[in-house]
């Protein structure tokens, strides 16, 4: 099964307490179960206050891991946390209280992994020729358009009764957009200093009854 494919607007959409997700290094994780397991913590707080964002920053690109810094004083090298200590992050100093029987550590557990994060995503015009609805929407570039239609069902709940076509060919449901050769112009269009928003590509969709070819 294909990974789910997020658009950093929807991991936005949760950012509470009761509903938090991150990203970090490309990937969405849901956090809800580990602020529930840690309720009241005060080492929740760093973590409750990016919900919602990315944190990649807050990891070492090549070993995947909390980045590290050499303790002025003790010389010894602990996780670099500037914001605060937080959950599974270990004292700076041997203390009784602290309890390391959790296993792996939040970032390590891909129980927490629900998909990917969009490296690039688009905005594109879907016009329903038989109400003539038009509705844009953006999705991930490395979705494929039967993804895409999945997105759409939102305003549209029959909309695998369509064929979807671009410039008068049909599309290919299991390939992307650009693999259906609707390419991304937004750097073409940075460079000409127009509005991308101006100029969607617009997917026009056909209902499928017996006098429409499929």
């Amino acid at each position: 099964m294909r990974p789910r494919y997020y658009t950093p607007n929807e991991v936005l959409a949760h950012s509470t307490l009761q509903d938090i997700w991150i990203s970090f290094l490309g990937k969405v994780y849901n956090l809800t179960p580990l602020c529930e397991k840690y309720t009241g913590d005060v080492l929740l707080k760093p973590i409750v206050a990016e919900a919602g964002k990315d944190i990649s920053h807050w990891f070492d690109k090549k070993t995947k891991d909390i980045r590290s810094h050499v303790d002025p004083i003790t010389a010894c090298t602990f996780p670099y946390a500037p914001h605060g200590r937080f959950v599974h992050i270990p004292p700076p100093c041997p203390r009784t209280d602290w309890a390391n029987d959790f296993g792996r550590p939040w970032w390590k557990d891909d129980s927490y992994c629900i998909g990917i994060l969009s490296a690039k995503t688009r905005l594109i015009k879907i016009i329903n020729t038989l109400t003539s609805q038009e509705n844009v929407i953006q999705v991930c570039s490395e979705e494929t358009m039967k993804e895409i239609e999945s997105r759409y069902l939102t305003w549209n709940e029959h909309a695998d009764s369509y064929t979807w076509k671009y410039n008068g060919v049909n599309l290919d449901m299991n390939k992307t957009l650009d693999e259906n050769d609707i390419k991304d112009e937004d750097e073409e269009f940075y460079k000409l200093s127009m509005t991308d928003d101006e100029f969607l590509p617009a997917i026009h969709l056909y209902f499928n009854d017996d006098l429409t070819e499929a």
